[in-house]
């Protein structure tokens, strides 16, 4: 595996900005990269995408190979995989990571059959550690761990491919913070790929693009509703706070599984990852595989009627108490003190 070096970062963008997501994976790439004291290279395709270089460079690239040609105008998943495989074989990263995004969840495990290595999908985290392998009687130092929720959230579990190479990852977006951003003096490799190289048996007609990172991924403040609004009266209470909170409502899965709000409101294993300034759970039991999407949060306050619940473990402030006495007291105080919010 010694011929294998450098963390890549496969960069997704809607043609006039780098995605957040690919900017998160950028700055643990760079940790990692520091780690094991290799450089940090990212992978841009795309039509008239150059003027992204320089944004990819200022957070965190050492080497920036792009390939700015008008047939990627459109992502194409056999063209894509295809090319972001030849150009993986001619350089052996060690680690390729990607945004568990819908292009992402696509493009990675097609990239990881056709290198014949493994794949880590929807990782919470990674990091650098040693392993040895006590039946072969082999040991391997600065391999990439996986970290991986398992069992509905349950078991934080570490995978690890100690035995193919590149390693590959995807990440989910929401677990990792922007990195700043620096004076950066990388370098810009253009990959030109030839005709031979292209799948033209697929035309995209139309493309509608929506935005990348939705309201509740963005918000500063987030109320999440639990179980414990017994309703829709409970959400219209919760969503009144939410507005005077000037945030925007979030829900555990048993919530949006009966229909209350809509599953881009969902947080946890299976719902998004979020990070905001305050996380206020109304009614909200804490079970571990809803926790994995606020971890980030900075503080969490929970209303809950059982002292005993997991997220009075987990809150930094509680309020013993019904939502439905707690929150109109609350929204009160607010009426009142608002300009002070």
């Amino acid at each position: 595996m010694k011929d294998y070096s450098g963390v890549w970062v496969y960069a997704e963008h809607d043609g006039n900005a780098i995605s957040r997501s690919t900017l998160e994976i950028m700055g643990k790439g760079r940790e990692l990269a520091s780690r094991l004291g290799v450089e940090l290279s990212v992978v841009l395709f795309g039509y008239g995408v150059s003027d992204l270089v320089e944004t990819l460079i200022e957070y965190g690239a050492d080497n920036v190979y792009v390939s700015d040609d008008e047939r990627l105008k459109y992502y194409k998943t056999l063209n894509y995989a295809k090319l972001l495989t030849e150009l993986i074989r001619r350089h052996r990263p060690e680690i390729v990571l990607f945004a568990a995004s819908y292009k992402g969840r696509d493009l990675a495990p097609r990239v990881a059959a056709s290198l014949r290595t493994g794949l880590t999908a929807n990782c919470i985290d990674l990091d650098i550690g040693d392993f040895e392998d006590r039946e072969k009687g082999e040991r391997f130092e600065k391999i990439l761990y996986q970290i991986v929720p398992a069992y509905g959230g349950n078991v934080v579990a570490t995978i690890i491919t100690p035995y193919h190479r590149p390693q590959i990852a995807t990440v989910r977006p929401g677990n990792f913070q922007v990195p700043e951003k620096f004076p950066g003096k990388g370098k810009v490799f253009q990959i030109n790929f030839g005709s031979e190289d292209w799948d033209d048996d697929v035309e995209v007609l139309e493309v509608e693009r929506d935005e990348e990172d939705s309201k509740l991924e963005k918000a500063r403040v987030i109320v999440g509703v639990g179980v414990g609004a017994r309703g829709s009266e409970g959400v219209k209470i919760l969503k009144r706070l939410a507005e005077a909170l000037g945030g925007t409502l979030g829900a555990t899965r048993p919530v949006v599984d009966a229909g209350l709000l809509p599953h881009e409101c969902m947080i946890g294993e299976t719902g998004k990852v979020v990070r905001p300034e305050l996380y206020l759970a109304c009614g909200i039991s804490g079970a571990a595989h809803h926790m994995i999407g606020v971890r980030g949060a900075k503080v969490i306050i929970a209303i809950n009627k059982d002292p005993k619940s997991p997220i009075c473990e987990a809150a930094d402030y509680i309020v013993i108490g019904d939502i439905f006495e707690v929150v109109p007291k609350l929204l009160e105080k607010l009426g009142k003190h608002g300009d002070a919010l």
